[in-house]
């Protein structure tokens, strides 16, 4: 048999790879739809379809047609139909469709001026839930008159300090409120109306008579962002009535199969993001306290392990077992997404899907004999899994970038685990070029993580492996300040950002520079976000590395004050005090305060509708590095939020990977 002909991963592999996402197993267990988005190399715009595949091993087949994205599907729970989101009818103005799925046309079934999301069927099939949006009046009335809709916006009156989110620009004067929307009519009736609150997350009670759903009551909702409540409201609408649990951020609950309790996730206590998010139930009679089921567990019930592909690991709700005893959710750690189970009673905690790697998307069949899930590794973008509960057995059910990745040479990654600065253990992984040959010396990149309350992990990234593939060595790992190595290692850097990351991530320079095959002239750093404020820090305080490539990051505190999309709340970070009150905090936090000892030729990335991390705070490292002789370029651009790594249009994704080869090839390669 002939040996397979592998090749490099290239930028351009972007275009070819094919995204599954929002995965769901029919109540019947038989079938499964998920959904495939793409990329159409010409028009550079993404597309997504439906697909089912059967759980008995046959093929994964095409369910919709057509360019246009449908999204979000959902099986009625009595099996006919699936539900989805579709924007085939109106680009900028999706709807949800219903399918008959043993064949026929998909129907629109709603016809609103506005947002819709996370929607669900009733469980007798004859309604859903949802949260919408409405588009502001002045916004519906401008798309009718031809010539003011030709002359554009003529002001925006602001009112709210949240006004504006990335990747969504400046937000409605509308806000978000539980609808119900009748299954064969599409007749939609608005529960919730208040022009300061918004809420979200709608769950139905098993009879479908009562819903739950999220929502900030406090008497300004964008100065207390973590008092959110759980409230219950009649299907029928009428009024609603707060559950009593502790003061802190929750979302995503979920009614237990008989109803007497309600699952979902949370912190207690405000302004302490370094805390794990836990799991917690709580009566829904409101006749007993919220218990917090993974306190004694310190890990972050989160699906936060990041990668450079879209869409990432989709967090699911809580989710009950059939006879309410147990509870299925997932948790980073040490890398990994899994997902694990634990009963009402705290005990009995087991790791369900424990496979290195991600867990995604996952959902039972009626009788709890099947659960589906999305798995994604090192070397996998992320396919659909079958456990069969019984047997205790998994297997693979869609090979959707199967023979693409057969095709690639990506190289070896070795997990290792480290001592930081202060005999503290971490974890990193260390990925050789394809052709790597022990006897040579390397240049190498560390790449740093944004957040900084994520992780790193055995996930896809393909950045890392496009620089792998033009000759680096590029390793990455944990220090202090993330999550997924439990409160400790998170809170080290609370009011302290600069300090015990950078000791952890020179720890591990330190770490790798000993490996044989590494060249200690030859040193690049790059990272995004918080990874961008980072090599802000260490081309301020150290000159080990010969180039650095600085990301969408944070240079000033001060100025990032109010610019922010996160506003005034970044302060909760920085001893919860405004820059005026706290100016030396934020300066000496700030990697502008030390740019002046920067020699390190430094290539500044960032994009122009950056709403999180501004370009005011790249503009301030370039100028300042231009100003100090060093060498240094800025790449802009266009149109494009704070995640053009990740969700951003694919030449621009490809742009944005050339710009940093160059940059890397030019101080680590020429000459060398």
């Amino acid at each position: 048999m002939a040996k397979l002909k592998t090749h490099k991963i290239t930028a351009e592999d972007l275009y070819r790879f094919k995204l599954v996402s929002n995965s769901e197993i029919a109540p019947d267990g038989n079938n499964i739809v998920f959904c495939v988005d793409r990329v159409d190399k010409k028009t550079k715009k993404r597309y997504s379809n439906l697909w089912v595949v059967p759980t008995n091993g046959g093929r994964a087949r095409q369910f919709t047609y057509g360019n246009q994205v449908d999204s979000n599907p959902k099986w009625s729970p009595d099996g006919k139909k699936i539900a989805f989101i579709s924007n085939r009818a109106d680009k900028k103005q999706p709807q949800i469709y219903i399918i008959p799925f043993q064949g026929g046309e998909a129907k629109k079934l709603t016809n609103l001026k506005g947002n819709i999301d996370s929607f669900e069927w009733s469980p007798d099939s004859k309604q859903f839930v949802c949260m919408f949006r409405k588009k502001d009046k002045e916004d519906i009335e401008r798309e009718k008159d031809e010539q003011k809709k030709k002359l554009g916006i003529i002001s925006r009156h602001i009112t709210r300090v949240f006004y504006k989110e990335d990747g969504k620009g400046f937000l409605p004067k509308e806000r978000w409120h539980i609808w119900t929307i009748n299954a064969r009519t599409g007749k939609g009736k608005q529960l919730t109306n208040s022009a300061i609150y918004d809420e979200w997350s709608p769950r139905w009670s098993p009879d479908g008579e009562k819903i739950v759903f999220c929502s900030n009551r406090s008497r300004d909702p964008d100065f207390a962002p973590d008092v959110i409540d759980l409230f219950i409201i009649p299907a029928t609408g009428g009024k609603f009535h707060k559950i009593k649990t502790p003061s802190g951020p929750k979302g995503m609950p979920n009614f237990s199969p008989d109803g007497k309790y309600i699952a979902y996730y949370g912190r207690k206590g405000r302004g302490q993001g370094w805390k794990n998010i836990c799991l917690w139930i709580v009566p829904t009679n409101g006749r007993g306290e919220a218990k917090n089921l993974t306190e004694k567990f310190d890990f972050n019930v989160s699906s936060w392990t990041i990668n450079d592909i879209p869409g990432g690991v989709r967090m699911m709700l809580p989710t009950w077992s059939n006879d309410g005893k147990t509870l299925y959710f997932q948790v980073a750690h040490h890398g990994n997404t899994v997902l694990k189970s634990i009963m009402l009673n705290g005990e009995s905690l087991k790791t369900i899907i424990g496979d290195k790697g991600v867990v995604g998307s996952f959902s039972f069949n009626k009788d709890q004999s099947k659960l589906i899930y999305f798995h994604a590794d090192m070397k996998d973008i992320g396919e659909i899994w079958l456990y069969n509960i019984p047997a205790k057995r998994a297997r693979k059910l869609t090979h959707i970038n199967e023979n693409l990745l057969r095709a690639i040479n990506l190289g070896k990654i070795e997990e290792v685990w480290f001592k930081g600065a202060v005999d503290n253990d971490l974890q990193g992984w260390i990925l050789k070029p394809p052709d790597f040959n022990k006897n040579k010396k390397y240049p190498s990149i560390l790449e740093i993580h944004g957040g900084p309350r994520v992780q790193y992990g055995n996930f896809f990234m393909h950045e890392f492996y496009y620089l792998a593939a033009q000759g680096y060595i590029v390793y990455f790992c944990n220090p202090r300040g993330g999550q997924g190595y439990g409160e400790k290692h998170s809170k080290a850097i609370w009011n302290n950002w600069g300090t015990t990351d950078y000791d952890d991530l020179m720890a591990f320079v330190d770490f790798i520079e000993k490996r044989p095959y590494i060249d200690k002239k030859r040193m690049g750093v790059t990272g995004g976000s918080y990874g961008g404020y980072m090599t802000n820090w260490i081309i301020g305080h150290t000159n080990r590395f010969k180039a650095a490539v600085t990301q969408r990051s944070v240079s000033n505190l001060i100025s990032m004050y109010g610019s922010s999309d996160f506003n005034w709340a970044f302060q909760e970070e920085f001893g919860d005090k405004p820059p005026w009150e706290s100016f030396e905090n934020y300066w000496r936090q700030s990697p502008m305060k030390y740019i002046g000892n920067a020699k390190t030729p430094t290539l500044v990335i960032h994009s122009e509708q950056d709403l999180r991390c501004p370009i005011e705070q790249d503009e301030q490292i370039f100028v300042a590095l231009k100003k100090l002789g060093v060498d240094t370029e800025m790449v802009r651009f266009p149109e494009e939020p704070h995640g053009l790594s990740r969700g951003g249009r694919t030449d621009r994704r490809i742009e944005r990977l050339n710009h940093i080869r160059r940059w890397f090839d030019r101080y680590l390669k020429e000459n060398s």
